[in-house]
């Protein structure tokens, strides 16, 4: 029994085959999905996918990379469509200082808004980082995040972070980067985090764990990260995949 509790199973690289894939991780034992829209396109795919599966859920929001984009109106959308019974969570939202499409300012804007939403719905959130881990950190704590919660999504940074993220009443999830043989970071984190805190996903298509790396990621591959933190830990699949598909269950309230 897995969770994966992140895939963009509304990316159009799943267009042509979507029903298999998620086939493929029913069979695998992945038993529930959270599909992540994150603008325009894939927020209304993403709820539609989870109308159409009893155990898919959805969570929307907008994307950092994208802030430039994002107006009052889309503000308004998103909190319209989280009254959706499918809708768990909010994102994913964050800061993504890699990419220039969206100045730093108005990325930490659409976040903070972001964060404001959620609160005023009391709904947890999906926060996306990239190379942004303290100003994240600092705005989750100036705008009180504690109160909704969420997770810190596909984590991939120091674990001298994660008391910081855990005090805020964050899960730290873990993805295909687990896998690979020289990421160290990921590594320390899965035998650091508590289990009552980790959760796991595949952040499909992207971030294929070994020895897919470099292919396309889908939901069925989560077995290898479970896998993985299972012989970090000394642990068994069946107990990670206990543990963690508990914990968000919790995180989202899912009964």
């Amino acid at each position: 029994m897995l969770f994966d509790t992140h895939v963009h199973l509304n990316a159009r690289n799943f267009f042509e085959d979507r029903d298999e894939t998620i086939q493929r991780a029913f069979d695998a034992g992945v038993t529930h999905m959270v599909v992540v829209g994150f603008d325009r396109a894939t927020i209304p795919l993403a709820i539609e996918i989870a109308e159409q599966y009893e155990t898919i859920y959805a969570a929307i929001g907008w994307h950092p990379v994208d802030a430039v984009d994002m107006t009052e109106q889309e503000l308004e959308w998103i909190e319209e469509l989280s009254s959706h019974p499918k809708v768990v969570a909010l994102g994913e939202m964050g800061l993504d200082y890699h990419w220039d499409k969206s100045p730093k300012d108005v990325q930490k804007e659409v976040f903070r808004k972001q964060i404001r939403l959620a609160k005023k719905l009391q709904m947890p959130i999906i926060i996306h980082n990239r190379e942004a881990t303290e100003d994240i950190i600092a705005i989750l704590q100036e705008e009180q995040a504690a109160s909704v919660g969420g997770i810190m999504h596909c984590y991939n940074d120091s674990v001298n972070y994660i008391q910081d993220c855990l005090d805020m009443n964050f899960y730290i999830s873990l993805g295909g980067p687990v896998t690979f043989k020289n990421a160290t970071l990921p590594k320390e984190v899965a035998v650091q985090v508590p289990l009552d805190r980790l959760l796991i996903e595949t952040d499909a298509p992207f971030l294929a764990p070994h020895p897919y790396r470099g292919k396309r990621n889908e939901p069925a591959y989560v077995t290898l990260v479970a896998e993985k933190i299972a012989a970090l830990r000394g642990m068994s699949i069946e107990e990670v995949g206990e543990i963690t598909t508990k914990n968000a269950h919790t995180l989202f309230r899912i009964s």
